[in-house]
């Protein structure tokens, strides 16, 4: 997977990052991988992702954010609520992509 654009030199973009866990996904067998276009049509703080693996018997919900990017009180109160009720949810940022944490959480290995 590349990591271009991931060094402190040359921050990537969202959009950008958002490419790239989504090729992620797709090279790993992901079944749906669902983002909304215009979340002022989506509850406030919904996360950025949906991604489901019949396979694997995975669902996430991911919040996508610059390695500098703040997660706004709606997105921290959505996301809680989500995982307080057994889903998988929670943030990425470009970082954790580097570092593996994304591919661990797409192949259930979190």
């Amino acid at each position: 997977m590349p990591t271009k654009g991931l060094s402190s030199h040359h921050p990537i973009s969202e959009e950008q990052f958002q490419q790239q866990v989504t090729d992620l996904a797709q090279v790993l067998g992901y079944d749906m991988i669902y983002h909304n276009p215009d979340s002022r049509r989506m509850q406030a703080g919904f996360p950025d992702l949906t991604l489901i693996s019949t396979s694997r018997g995975i669902v996430l919900f991911r919040e996508l954010k610059t390695s500098k990017g703040r997660v706004r009180p709606d997105q921290v109160k959505c996301l809680a609520a989500m995982q307080a009720a057994g889903l998988n949810a929670g943030v990425w940022r470009p970082e954790d992509l580097h570092n593996k944490h994304i591919e661990r959480d797409l192949r259930g290995q979190a």
